[in-house]
């Protein structure tokens, strides 16, 4: 595959079951060595950004990454936004709000039910100062209102910034800019 995605823009990789748009998602973060060809990060300026700072300039948000149970939610806040600076204009004490998650800042995240794990790991995502948001199934585990929530999220950040959504829910793309069928790249 060869292709150069641009900030401000937003793309959905979809495919089948087994197709590699996570496998291709979790290499674009870094997570994942390429097996074969590279990946090339440049800036907003078109400056080269090497593999070992490419962290610095993304979030990655899958079901499958685990969040740490033993913190509450404020200590998680706390602990995310210390490596990764707040969007400008928004209060740390206003994000459990943001995330529909008021009342909940000093429940341990263990107690979660699996949606407001959901919707944290991606208030996490909206609400840093980073160019580059990468979803793998974003909308998993969210109920209907979690949806919405999610939905009008992407709707303030989708032109703001790099948008990569791994999905083969179209209500969770609808905002792409781009459709990338895996199956087209094979």
């Amino acid at each position: 595959m060869n292709y150069k995605f641009e900030h401000g823009r937003s793309y959905a990789i979809t495919g089948n079951n087994g197709s590699g748009k996570s496998t291709l998602i979790k290499s674009i973060s870094g997570a994942l060595l390429a097996t074969k060809g590279d990946i090339k990060y440049f800036d907003q300026q078109g400056k080269a950004i090497s593999d070992e700072e490419i962290y610095k300039y993304l979030i990655y948000v899958a079901p499958y990454f685990d969040l740490i149970e033993e913190f509450t939610l404020n200590e998680a806040l706390d602990f995310h936004f210390s490596f990764k600076p707040l969007v400008k204009g928004i209060k740390m004490e206003d994000l459990p709000k943001k995330m529909l998650l008021d009342g909940a800042q000093n429940k341990f995240i263990k107690h979660f039910s699996s949606g407001m794990k959901q919707r944290l790991k991606l208030g996490l995502a909206f609400f840093s100062d980073v160019p580059v948001v990468l979803l793998d199934e974003p909308c998993t585990n969210l109920d209907e209102t979690g949806i919405t929530w999610y939905k009008k999220q992407m709707q303030e950040i989708h032109s703001k910034r790099l948008i990569i959504i791994s999905s083969n829910q179209k209500f969770e793309y609808e905002l792409a800019d781009f459709v990338l069928n895996m199956i087209d790249y094979k």
